[in-house]
């Protein structure tokens, strides 16, 4: 139960936490008007000299992998609803991270998410 647990916090917050850094550094890298090869080419050079683009693919990957174990001891019917938490958590994480505005209906969903995850969880139990 405890590795469980722990494999799901890992799945959830590094892989939140890793999308969170991606589009906090594709913010400051800048946007994407010109998609001719040269410019392409420009602008993955600028994104990769980001250094929140690193944190976010480390935490990416620490998530992916939490995930293969966490797979690797439960269902796949049980782990990817279970998973729809980092939905909440990258709600939270742009209201207070990326001081994105997140409106009452958003909230809302995240609310019937997270009422869904607790349906998934018990019913396991």
């Amino acid at each position: 139960m405890i590795r469980e647990v722990l494999l799901l916090f890992m799945v959830i917050f590094a892989g939140t936490g890793g999308e969170l850094c991606i589009s906090r550094a594709m913010k400051s890298a800048g946007e994407v008007i010109d998609f001719r090869p040269v410019s392409l080419v420009r602008f993955v050079w600028l994104a990769i000299r980001v250094r929140w683009t690193w944190i976010g693919i480390g935490l990416m990957a620490m998530a992916f992998f939490s995930l293969l174990g966490m797979l690797s001891i439960e269902q796949v019917s049980f782990v990817v609803p279970v998973t729809a938490l980092s939905y909440a958590a990258g709600a939270l994480g742009a209201a207070v991270f990326l001081r994105e505005h997140v409106s009452a209906q958003r909230w809302l969903g995240v609310l019937i998410v997270c009422v869904g995850v607790t349906m998934v969880w018990f019913s396991k139990r």
